[in-house]
């Protein structure tokens, strides 16, 4: 196993702009800090299953079925537009359910992230002996989720502390719809990107 090259390689993956990022900084400038490590939780949570799903065998399933992954791109694509619109449209919540919401979102959005899919089927792979193990894989899906987990959560910290710089009650609609058109520009590029 070459341990110190994956582990490099997750960074720069994660550091790499995708629906995560996108998600997390965009609802981090419109609703806070707290609301964005829910979602980091929610986004931990889903690269935790998908991990776990490639490690059982799903990965063969996605490289049998290409169509799949298309499905999986242009759901994603989809989400991504549904919570710029609804973070368009919607007013501030109250705070419980914005931790609940944002967890669940976030677990949502990672669920539906090609970019985290094609990471553990495609590129995991290529740091183990052939055939990999299942604790093997298991293990650095462990590895990926904790470097995942960490760069988020100060992304999560660092779009807190603009916000909190940013924020006055007469600025809220106009963070809330500016993070709003950010997102959809991440899903838009996102799906540029992937064609």
């Amino acid at each position: 196993m070459r341990f110190w090259e994956f582990v490099l390689t997750a960074i720069v993956a994660e550091l790499t702009p995708g629906p995560n990022m996108g998600y997390l900084v965009a609802l981090s400038l419109a609703r806070g800090w707290r609301a964005g490590m829910a979602a980091v939780a929610g986004v931990a949570l889903g690269l935790t299953l998908l991990g776990a799903a490639a490690a059982l065998g799903f990965g063969f399933a996605a490289q049998a079925f290409p169509a799949a992954a298309g499905l999986l791109r242009w759901a994603g694509v989809a989400y991504l537009l549904w919570l710029a619109f609804d973070a368009w449209r919607e007013p501030a919540a109250g705070a419980d359910e914005d931790m609940a919401l944002s967890f669940r979102r976030g677990l949502v959005t990672n669920l539906l992230n090609p970019k985290a899919a094609f990471f553990y089927v495609a590129v995991i792979p290529l740091f183990l002996p052939v055939p990999p193990r299942q604790d093997q894989l298991l293990f650095l899906t462990a590895v990926f989720v904790v470097i995942a987990t960490g760069i988020h959560a100060a992304l999560v910290l660092g779009a807190g502390g603009a916000r909190e710089l940013l924020f006055h009650r007469s600025r809220e609609r106009a963070i809330r719809r500016g993070a709003a058109v950010s997102m959809a520009a991440v899903a838009l590029w996102f799906a540029w990107s992937t064609r």
